[in-house]
């Protein structure tokens, strides 16, 4: 018996730090590129012996920035990545990558590996909201990095968009749609600003130096660009997530579904039912070998995280799917606190799937509080 999985390689490195990251990325640290590379060697090495019988179906390589990696590490640890487990045949393999930090070398390396789809930070098509917010690259270096990845064979291409960001307005957001659709990416992933604490926008807003979208307003760039995207062929299939037929990311898609997926490097997280762990958040802690923290799940949260994962997508979750997990029907689940949103128009429960509406898809925080 084979056990198919998901395998996740945290690059903790970039070129800067953008105003509002809080995640677990490190500027100027290129003396720690090489002991970081081999410890992850090592780390597959370790959990491929452990896990004989997994089965990458897709591998996701994120960071962080791993295209400020020099080649030769990306490619020890592409090589090692086959070394340690088994990929299946149509394995989905993406690699996350900075416009700014681009190469034709670097997309070579991937191509020779088997990485067959990119992750674009773009975030805008905006240069000075991509200049405010900390990005290291411009528009030109969106449309540069495209170019040299069909250049490379890649025809599976994720743009990132951000709404939200200080100054942006709906005219922004409308200007970006049409350049980033000229540039005909199979997939757009379109997040709202989260202001996360400790970071340098969280300091500016806090002090009023930068001054964010009223929320009615960010709710019109998030309703622009859903309409936009779907009317020019890409279906929205999760909430933030807009792909052409047949190149939903896979990777993620999984996760939602609550697939187990290893996690390498720092700060990685990974997910083996029923536990969840997360590695050591700080390049030293990970080098010295410090353990995981672990979390083991409940019956009762896995059976929560079911729902909160799989309603973020539209195709909703099956009710099939939802017994053969948990042994027992969404109404054995979560009784009486299925009525409100079942009646309200929020949910919606049809031919044994139960999904958000679109209006729900909007207040989904509220139906997650009322079944928890």
């Amino acid at each position: 018996m084979s056990r198919p999985v998901g395998l996740y390689l945290h690059i903790p490195f970039c070129r800067s730090k953008c105003a509002y990251c809080d995640f677990p990325s490190f500027a100027g640290r290129e003396e720690m590129m090489e002991p970081v590379t081999e410890k992850m060697c090592r780390e597959m090495s370790e959990k491929g012996a452990a896990l004989a019988d997994a089965v990458v179906q897709t591998m996701y390589i994120g960071g962080g920035t791993p295209s400020v990696l020099p080649v030769p590490h990306m490619e020890k640890l592409l090589r090692s990545a086959r070394a340690s487990f088994r990929f299946a045949r149509d394995a989905e393999i993406s690699c996350e990558m900075n416009p700014g930090t681009v190469t034709g070398d670097f997309l070579k390396c991937l191509r020779e590996y088997g990485v067959n789809r990119l992750s674009l930070g773009a975030q805008s098509g905006e240069d000075r909201l991509l200049k405010a917010v900390g990005r290291i690259h411009t528009f030109a270096d969106t449309r540069k990095a495209v170019h040299l990845a069909h250049e490379a064979g890649f025809s599976n291409i994720n743009l990132d968009m951000m709404l939200g960001l200080p100054g942006q307005t709906i005219g922004d957001v409308k200007r970006t749609l049409s350049d980033f659709l000229v540039l005909s990416p199979t997939h757009i992933s379109c997040y709202a600003l989260i202001v996360e604490e400790g970071t340098l926008m969280e300091k500016k807003v806090s002090r009023g130096e930068w001054v964010l979208p009223e929320e009615d307003e960010e709710r019109g760039m998030y309703e622009l660009a859903r309409d936009t995207l779907e009317k020019n062929g890409l279906r929205q299939y999760e909430i933030s997530n807009f792909a052409r037929e047949g190149f939903l990311c896979r990777h993620n898609r999984d996760c939602w579904l609550r697939e187990e997926y290893i996690g390498i490097g720092v700060s990685a997280c990974g997910f083996l039912s029923p536990v969840r762990y997360r590695n050591p958040d700080t390049i030293p802690a990970y080098l010295r070998g410090e353990p995981a923290e672990e979390t083991v799940l409940s019956a009762q949260d896995a059976r929560f995280e079911s729902v909160m994962l799989g309603l973020r997508l539209t195709e909703g979750l099956a009710e099939t799917r939802f017994i053969q997990a948990h042994g027992m029907t969404f109404r054995e689940a979560f009784g009486h606190k299925l009525d409100a949103p079942l009646k309200d128009g929020r949910l919606r429960f049809e031919n044994g799937v139960l999904r958000l509406t679109r209006y729900g898809m909007d207040v989904m925080n509220s139906v997650l509080v009322e079944l928890l």
